[in-house]
């Protein structure tokens, strides 16, 4: 009888909501008299989900380079020209660095623990100063054995199974997870349920009291958490026989008190970077495979350069970096024209922005990465894929061009140096290694990726040709790579 008289009160509370929602429209009032900017007529409460990202980018287009939409009581902003986030997010990203409310994903399935998710406050700070530290540039370094061991491993994966050469990216970003199939169960649910306008409970909070709407929600906590908190605990017990490697998991039980954090916040925060990370890198390298099959001329580019620096006697290094700059703007322009998150993770405006017109406190702002990585003003030929744009006259690097592969301001991912590094590595391999050209029975969709947060290609069929002699001295040369590290 209680959980019958609760769920009526509950409905109850929800039609009132409901009912009321044009009064509380009408309480949408910035400080500044400017106006919101512009956007598609008409309230998207119920449309459930919201439009897809390139719909988004089509109103960028028709509206102006910053749109808004009415969703209930809530506003939600979307920045879709590079300038002008430019201008808001990084120049102003101290008045975006809070989260909008994450009731599924932040406070059912995380209990507020995702640093991702976290709102600005002092616990936010304490896991990102914890984060930025360990993961700085210098610190990446470390990782090295274990990155250029995993690349080996994507390129002897391939020589097995070239059909399987979108595992093989996945596995590299999970090699150190003995629970590959749980973290990508994990990974699958997350960002289902990040997707704005994907659960009504993020509409109307109330919904998450009505017993039974949490089920499913509460049984993925439980999933995650024992995930999380398992690889904490085999990383503490490595470090009692003196056999834990370097890993951020390791940083963090090491130095818990100077970062004043509990075990559940270093199992989370050690446990939802790397998911994140390893699923967005891993599209990066999918999307460097698909990239050079459908674009044969940049892929050759990068090679001619492998063949003159590095030479067919032994396969790259971290140590050749700086001396590679068409693997560094192939990387580049391939994270610029497959995005990995298309519309980007949500901000919220802690006070009023006028920017021409106004965002207002507390609306929801997005940094829409699709429609910034078409932005023709920055970008000519956006949907060309053309590596040779990030290079000056000089055949250098230009300082006068970027991407937000990595999101905004205080908001950007601590791990993208780690990230940059692993793109990298595997890039440099598989081009060194690899003629890689499209099946001509199966051509690729440069169209076909699943419409998410994180924007993962579907399958797609490629051939690799070994370059240098045949598959055996291939192998031999991966046998070896690597040694004495």
């Amino acid at each position: 009888m209680f959980d019958l008289t609760f769920g009526f009160k509950a409905l109850g509370a929800l039609v009132a909501v409901v009912l009321a929602d044009k009064l509380l429209r009408a309480k949408i009032r910035s400080k500044s008299r400017l106006p919101l900017p512009p956007g598609p007529p008409g309230n998207w409460l119920f449309r459930t989900p919201l439009p897809r990202t390139t719909q988004f980018a089509e109103w960028i287009n028709t509206y102006g380079p910053i749109i808004s939409l009415r969703i209930g009581p809530k506003i939600m902003v979307i920045i879709g020209r590079y300038q002008e986030s430019v201008n808001i997010m990084e120049k102003e990203g101290s008045l975006l660095a809070d989260r909008p409310r994450a009731v599924a994903a932040g406070e059912i399935l995380s209990r507020g623990l995702h640093l991702i998710l976290a709102p600005a406050g002092e616990q936010f700070h304490r896991l990102r100063r914890a984060a930025h530290t360990h993961l700085q540039a210098k610190a990446a370094e470390s990782y090295v054995p274990i990155q250029m061991n995993a690349a080996r491993n994507v390129i002897l994966d391939i020589l097995n199974n070239p059909k399987g050469h979108q595992a093989a990216a996945n596995r590299y970003t999970a090699s150190v997870i003995l629970r590959i199939i749980v973290i990508q169960k994990m990974l699958k649910c997350f960002q289902m349920l990040m997707r704005p306008g994907a659960l009504l409970v993020e509409r109307y909070p109330i919904l998450k009291y009505v017993p039974g709407y949490g089920t499913k929600l509460e049984q993925w906590r439980r999933e995650e958490s024992q995930l999380f908190h398992d690889q904490l605990d085999r990383v503490l017990r490595e470090l009692a026989t003196s056999k834990a490697g370097p890993s951020f998991a390791r940083y963090l039980l090491e130095n818990q008190s100077l970062h004043k954090l509990s075990d559940e916040e270093m199992a989370y925060l050690a446990g939802s970077l790397f998911g994140v990370g390893s699923d967005t890198t891993a599209v990066a390298i999918m999307v460097v495979v698909m990239a050079s099959a459908c674009y044969p001329k940049a892929q050759e580019k990068v090679q001619e350069e492998l063949d003159v620096v590095i030479s067919r006697d032994r396969a790259p290094t971290f140590d050749d970096y700086n001396s590679l700059p068409q693997i560094e703007v192939f990387m580049l322009e391939c994270l610029r024209w497959r995005p990995m998150t298309t519309l980007g993770f949500a901000h919220r405006a802690l006070t009023d922005i006028p920017y021409n017109t106004c965002i207002p406190e507390g609306a929801i702002v997005f940094g829409n990465h699709w429609a910034i990585s078409r932005d023709p003003s920055v970008y000519p030929n956006p949907d060309q894929f053309d590596p040779q744009r990030w290079l000056n006259t000089d055949g250098k690097i230009r300082d006068d061009l970027k991407f937000p592969s990595f999101g905004f301001g205080r908001r950007i991912c601590p791990g993208q140096h780690i990230a940059n590094r692993s793109i990298f590595i595997n890039a440099a391999l598989l081009l060194w290694s690899f003629k890689i050209t499209q099946d001509p029975e199966n051509p690729i969709d440069e169209a076909g990726f699943v419409d998410g947060v994180i924007a993962h290609p579907k399958p797609f069929a490629a051939c690799f040709e070994p370059r240098f002699g045949n598959e055996a001295v291939l192998r031999g040369v991966m046998g070896k790579y690597g040694e004495g590290l």
